[in-house]
């Protein structure tokens, strides 16, 4: 039996808040062709931009590839992206965040290491 009254999300998709927090700031219903469903194309170009992929392995639940890049190469080019992360990132919560240096990983030669490391000789060796 299915539940009708939850909406179904992605996971990594934005929800309803995060939604209604962004859209104001997006140029819908500009220049240009009409967007099928903005919130697709916006989730589609975070889908990228977490994972990593190259745009031609956007899942087509997305819609098409090339539209959601050509889209989001114009909010690049015009300043929307940035703008929607300044707004966002005024009221972040940084409650999770923590920087801290016992997660990276240094050569040894970072330490002070020299070079040819530690040079085992039968001498060196105590019985």
């Amino acid at each position: 039996m299915q539940r009708h009254d939850l909406p179904v999300t992605r996971r990594g998709d934005l929800t309803d808040e995060q939604w209604e927090r962004i859209y104001p700031y997006l140029p819908v219903g500009r220049k240009g062709r009409p967007f099928n469903n903005v919130r697709d194309t916006v989730n589609g170009i975070l889908w990228i931009l977490r994972t990593g992929s190259p745009w031609r392995d956007l899942p087509p639940v997305y819609g098409n590839w090339n539209t959601i890049y050509k889209c989001f190469a114009r909010w690049e080019q015009t300043g929307v992206s940035e703008s929607i992360f300044k707004i966002l990132s005024e009221d972040a919560d940084m409650q999770d965040v923590s920087i801290d240096s016992s997660c990276c990983k240094a050569h040894r030669h970072s330490a002070g290491a020299e070079k040819g490391g530690l040079i085992h000789s039968p001498a060196n060796i105590s019985e």
